[in-house]
């Protein structure tokens, strides 16, 4: 897809299928936030995404008010549930670049996260340009998005 083509097949709302990292020495494969992730990543037409991404199930506070939680309630949240948003551009064939304004992780703020992108039928794939350290090892990672209804 050339980046027009590519801008305009991001512009929407996407729902996870799946989040796999795979280890570049062994070939282990990790599901960072386990075997059924839920997350939404939205673009806009005037340049704005928005990505969600929690592990499934995570413990209920103890007590219903978020400023209530007890640190260990507040650290099992976090682990569990990752989200950004900012602004994104597609410089070139293939790559969304989201530059990072705020972050459940701060040291994203200010970042740029690129990734390469590619879309069969209703599916959006969205990958590392590169391995990274993901859960303790240099990882692919992959994300498959289906377009939400």
């Amino acid at each position: 897809m050339n980046p027009d083509e590519l801008r305009e097949t991001l512009v929407g709302t996407w729902r996870l299928v799946s989040y796999r990292a795979t280890a570049v020495d062994d070939g282990e494969v990790v599901e960072p936030f386990g075997p059924r992730p839920q997350g939404l990543i939205t673009y806009t037409p005037s340049g704005h995404m928005s990505a969600q991404i929690m592990r499934p199930l995570r413990p209920r506070f103890r007590q219903g008010r978020l400023e209530k939680g007890l640190p260990d309630e507040l650290a099992a949240a976090a682990v569990g549930y990752l989200a950004y948003g900012g602004t994104y551009e597609v410089p070139e064939d293939d790559l969304v670049v989201h530059h990072v304004e705020l972050s459940l992780f701060p040291n994203w703020v200010g970042t740029t996260q690129a990734r390469v992108a590619g879309r069969d039928g209703d599916r959006l794939r969205l990958s590392l340009p590169e391995p990274a350290p993901i859960w303790g090892a240099r990882r692919t990672g992959v994300l498959v998005w289906e377009r939400a209804r």
